[in-house]
């Protein structure tokens, strides 16, 4: 798979680290034991900080008509607009306006610190990506959610951030099933599972932000094992599986017509092969064989998160990244997954597929 990662040509490394088991792309620094963040900061190569500069161009006004006279130009500065400068290199990462504040990757780490003052957290992955300007981290909580009596799904906070003045600081509580590594995200009862934070916004702010999503994080996660230990209780047939899941990656209206019209004949080829790898995934994956997805609700749910985590082809890193966690398709269709399999819990099926 292609990716994305930083090659620092100083230290001949890829900024990346994870502890124990190599990436999607192989590249990095594999550690044995959880590191502190100062310690991770140095492992994934981020132990570089980033400055706001000023732009200058140059005044072409009295360029001689002769190009062998050399003039020399002065300097205009460029108001209101900054380059962001990798300090370790002089790399220029991105241009932002005179309001755009950096955050360095410390507060990046801090800002998990500072949620549970250390306590308890594991700092499992770190990196930067192109340039350096995309920095991001993953920390996985010590709590489970427990679903049945040995189906355990790991309880994540992913961050990333930009020095390159495209996007807001963005972090999410990320359910993680241990078995198959899916990525279980729900928003629930109107709550998203992510907060964003201006690159204005000051070191108060960002730690009230913080507290906000460690709240947010305690709520989603006991919803979502009274959620899924319910689903565990239902059984859903073969048939049914394969209707939902065509349902959840449905494109468009006109497609979901003819899946409830049952003309399957015209579905496009593209779309048929999507669902019947997904459908194959829930229905043969040996992580679908456990007492609490086989034949279950919960395990229709997780034919469909498995397809995007584990079946699903990506450009790179950086693109499945977007389409898992922050509203791309893989996040928008599991969305509707878990919509659909809230509605099929309550509706005992009467009128599920119309």
């Amino acid at each position: 798979m292609a990716h994305n990662i930083n090659f620092n040509e100083q230290t001949g490394k890829h900024s990346f680290f994870s502890v124990k088991e190599k990436a999607w792309h192989g590249l990095g620094q594999i550690v044995e034991g959880y590191p502190t963040s100062a310690e991770a900061l140095k492992f994934a190569g981020l132990d570089y900080a980033v400055e706001k500069r000023k732009l200058f161009t140059y005044d072409n006004e009295n360029q001689a008509a002769d190009e062998d006279i050399e003039i020399k130009i002065p300097e205009m500065e460029v108001p209101n607009y900054f380059a962001t400068v990798r300090t370790d290199n002089e790399t220029v990462l991105g241009v932002v306006g005179r309001d755009y504040e950096v955050v360095q990757n410390t507060d990046a780490f801090s800002f998990f610190d500072a949620i549970v003052d250390g306590d308890g957290i594991q700092y499992e992955t770190a990196g930067a990506l192109g340039k350096g300007e995309r920095v991001f981290v993953t920390a996985k909580l010590p709590d489970y959610i427990r679903v049945g009596n040995d189906d355990l799904i790991e309880q994540y906070l992913f961050l990333t951030t930009s020095h390159d003045g495209f996007g807001s600081i963005t972090a999410a509580f990320t359910p993680i099933r241990i078995v198959c590594n899916n990525t279980l995200n729900a928003a629930l009862r109107n709550c998203s599972n992510a907060i964003k934070i201006r690159h204005t916004a000051n070191a108060k702010e960002r730690l009230e932000e913080a507290h906000k999503l460690m709240g947010i994080t305690n709520q989603l996660s006991i919803q979502l094992e009274e959620i899924f230990n319910r689903w565990t209780k239902i059984s859903i047939t073969d048939s049914e599986v394969k209707k939902l899941i065509q349902m959840a990656l449905v494109p468009n209206k006109e497609v979901l017509q003819n899946i409830q019209a049952g003309k399957d004949d015209e579905l496009s080829t593209c779309f048929k092969n999507m669902t019947d790898a997904a459908f194959e995934y829930a229905m043969t994956n040996e992580t679908q064989q456990l007492e609490t997805t086989k034949g279950s609700l919960f395990g229709a749910y997780n034919g469909v998160t498995g397809y995007f985590q584990n079946i699903r082809t990506y450009k790179n890193d950086e693109t499945k990244l977007k389409s898992l966690l922050f509203g791309g398709t893989g996040q928008m269709r599991t969305q509707k997954a878990f919509n659909l399999c809230e509605h099929f819990a309550k509706s005992e099926r009467i009128g599920f597929f119309n």
